[in-house]
């Protein structure tokens, strides 16, 4: 009984584990699009400063700075997706500690109960013992 107990701990605590690892991936991932899209602006910054051009419709608009622009945009894009998944994830990261927590509270209480039935039994030995001395004096 106790074995299985620890088992299913151990996996209420990976699967937590686990969620974690995913949203700290996620956030990860978001922030390093947020910062390749800042470096791709001041790139595009620099390049628009160059030419002297910074209107995106003239015709002489940098070609590096529209396919900057274009790969920021993206990024940026890809970041935004990324903010759904990260929610989602940290939705599933809730349930899961909470799974754990209920689990923990349950085998708290399945402890007391066995450490109380153990408790009455060495109880128990301790009178029969104590009541065989006392047979055995008399």
């Amino acid at each position: 009984m106790m074995k299985s107990r620890d088992a299913l701990m151990r996996l209420k605590r990976f699967q937590v584990d686990e969620k974690r690892r995913r949203l700290s991936q996620i956030e990860t991932m978001i922030a390093e699009f947020k910062r390749m899209a800042g470096e791709l602006d001041r790139e595009i910054a620099a390049e628009e400063s160059r030419a002297g051009i910074t209107d995106r419709a003239h015709f002489a608009y940098p070609t590096y700075a529209r396919a900057a622009l274009q790969r920021r945009d993206n990024l940026l894009q890809s970041a935004q997706d990324l903010e759904g998944q990260r929610e989602e994830a940290r939705l599933e990261l809730e349930e899961a500690f909470e799974d754990l927590k209920k689990f923990e509270i349950l085998d708290d209480r399945e402890s007391i109960k066995e450490k109380a039935i153990e408790a009455v039994r060495e109880q128990a030995e301790l009178d029969r013992i104590a009541s065989g001395m006392r047979l055995a004096r008399a």
